[in-house]
């Protein structure tokens, strides 16, 4: 079997996963390829772009999805498929060019598709043009790969014949993993986010501001840049904080390190399509306090046992979830430490390649799904776009 992911960039996250999965399918008689599509005008430009494996191919590494057409795009993304002849090919939502013009690839030569997706539908904003238009493409694939069952509700609007599945939403938890036993007395709390409006860091502050007023001996430590940083560095400021730490965004190589020198770690966001630095945090054994309007607080918080939850729009509840774990005695925040690595040991790199290469020998049993007129006409018509503009916005 021949399997084709596609993305309009596979940056920070993804790296590791495709090289877990190339290494993985090689011995599962799966031959396993990458393609992405731009080098550049991702969210994530601070990533490089690889262009060291033969199985894993850019496109256009020179350019973004604004330096060229979309007949451009399609020819160079169906001709490499062409060249590779996949039987599945997996895809992001088709409101982007990987998803809608691999989808289109794989209907025309009668394989199967896959879209991957960590949002739920409800979470993105769009007019009823774009979104009637995404419902009837959506509806032809073949399956869906979603970070958990929490999706499903979602996700079998579109299809109910699809299949379901899980695990995508995960990091390499061992590169996290403390070397030694940790100790939970650096009397720091941790918040690693991208400095935009959607992390809720001015209540987060304004939550602190609360805490300082009780004499607590705890720092906030904000790691992380982005075009809110003088806004809040001014705010913090002007109420007089003296217990929070501003440090620029570190690298890959140093994050585990960094969340080491916490106790615990906490994001506030107003949403969070998933919040894959959860999944990094639990890793590194710190217990979480988490908004409730991150999706992957469903799935890893289990409250009391490895953090606590909170309205992010109720700074008292924002508050009150910091003083309940600072008051917690070290053997109890012990205990959430490890419940944080319990949990975060059911998403990892194993479980993904276990349950994906389920999945793929399920859809090779099942029939090639064709395309209704309507939806035909539409896939051959649409060609997705690429807006990242609001990624950080809610």
């Amino acid at each position: 079997m021949k399997v084709v992911i596609l993305n309009n960039d596979f940056r920070v996250y993804w790296k590791g996963r495709l090289h877990y999965l190339r290494q993985y399918f090689a011995h599962q008689g799966v031959d396993f390829y990458a393609i992405e599509l731009f080098g550049k005008g991702s969210p994530y430009a601070f990533d490089t772009v690889n262009d060291k494996e033969e199985w894993w191919k850019c496109l256009f590494p020179g350019h973004s999805a604004t330096d060229l057409s979309k007949q451009i795009i399609k020819k160079e993304i169906h001709d490499a498929l062409d060249y590779i002849q996949p039987d599945v090919v997996i895809g992001p939502s088709i409101v982007f060019y990987a998803g809608a013009l691999g989808l289109s690839w794989a209907k025309r030569r009668k394989k199967k598709f896959v879209m991957f997706d960590d949002a739920k539908p409800t979470q993105v904003k769009r007019n009823i043009v774009i979104q009637t238009i995404k419902d009837v493409i959506t509806a032809q694939v073949d399956g869906f790969w979603l970070p958990s069952p929490q999706y499903d509700t979602f996700y079998k609007k579109f299809n109910k014949k699809a299949l379901l599945f899980y695990g995508f939403s995960c990091i390499d938890n061992s590169l996290f993993k403390p070397r030694q036993p940790k100790e939970y007395n650096t009397n720091a709390l941790i918040c690693v986010a991208r400095l935009v409006p959607i992390k809720n860091l001015d209540n987060l502050l304004r939550a602190w501001q609360q805490v300082e007023h009780k004499g607590i001996s705890y720092q906030l430590v904000i790691v992380g840049n982005g075009p809110e940083e003088a806004a809040l560095k001014q705010l913090s400021a002007d109420m007089g904080l003296k217990q929070v730490s501003f440090i620029d965004a570190v690298g890959n190589d140093e994050l585990p390190a960094c969340l080491g020198s916490a106790d615990a770690f906490i994001l506030p966001s107003l949403s969070e399509t998933w919040g894959l630095v959860v999944n990094e945090a639990m890793a590194a054994a710190l217990p979480v306090l988490l908004s409730k309007n991150i999706n992957a607080a469903a799935d890893l918080l289990k409250e009391g046992e490895n953090g606590f939850s909170f309205d992010p729009y109720d700074i008292k509840q924002i508050e009150a979830a910091i003083l309940k774990f600072i008051e917690l005695d070290i053997t109890a925040k012990k205990q959430m430490g490890d419940a944080s690595l319990r949990i975060i040991d059911t998403m990892s790199y194993e479980k993904m390649g276990v349950q994906l290469l389920s999945a793929l020998k399920q859809l090779q049993q099942t029939p090639f799904k064709k395309r209704g007129v309507v939806a035909g006409n539409i896939i051959g018509l649409w060609h997705g776009r690429y807006n990242t503009s609001g990624w950080d916005k809610l």
